[in-house]
């Protein structure tokens, strides 16, 4: 099975570029504080780079 990575999300996508708040969406965070497990791939991995200002990542 693929490693998981923790993603939360601490700032709000509120007032932010669309593009942003796409990328939360896809990410499955849409409240503050969220945590979800997601599976370390190459696709994850770029997400998260996108919006690395807004969220904490822990392996």
């Amino acid at each position: 099975m693929a490693e998981q990575i923790k993603v939360t999300l601490i700032k709000s996508g509120i007032g932010r570029n669309k593009y942003f708040t796409k990328v939360l969406k896809g990410l499955q965070l849409s409240k503050l504080h969220k945590t979800v497990e997601l599976p370390d791939t190459p696709e994850i991995r770029g997400m998260i780079n996108k919006v690395s200002h807004m969220v904490v990542v822990e392996n």
